[in-house]
């Protein structure tokens, strides 16, 4: 038996900003980006390939806040700077594996429930 509305709300809260974060596109992308190992950013942002400086910058700041990212630089002349999953990071790789499975295993029926719904609402 799920809680009241309330009690869900109270429940869901404290892993929101969790579930925003992993539930974004970056994040699941660098994710993938770096699950073989350390990588420039540079190398990240090609491997990506549609992300701008700025939001790759934001997003890689917001993961190794939360834990999932290590950065490290390495002093040179320009300083070499290196992202890596941690260990909690790697953790989250499954996760995001399966649900990329299951897209793919449901692409075509969730494409044919849009054209239903969207055929529907011209009927109407």
């Amino acid at each position: 038996m799920l809680p009241e509305p309330n009690g869900l709300l109270e429940i869901c809260r404290p892993v929101r900003h969790i579930l925003a974060r992993v539930g974004d596109k970056w994040s699941v992308l660098i994710v993938m980006a770096l699950r073989d190992g350390p990588r420039r950013f540079n190398e990240i942002k090609r491997a990506i390939g549609t992300i701008s400086q700025r939001m790759l910058t934001l997003t890689l700041k917001g993961m190794e806040r939360d834990g999932l990212v290590h950065r490290t630089v390495t002093p040179s002349n320009p300083p070499r700077v290196d992202y890596e999953l941690t260990e909690l990071g790697h953790s989250l790789r499954g996760p995001i594996e399966e649900l990329g499975r299951w897209a793919i295993d449901n692409e075509r029926r969730v494409a044919e429930a849009q054209l239903w719904f969207d055929g529907r609402d011209k009927a109407a």
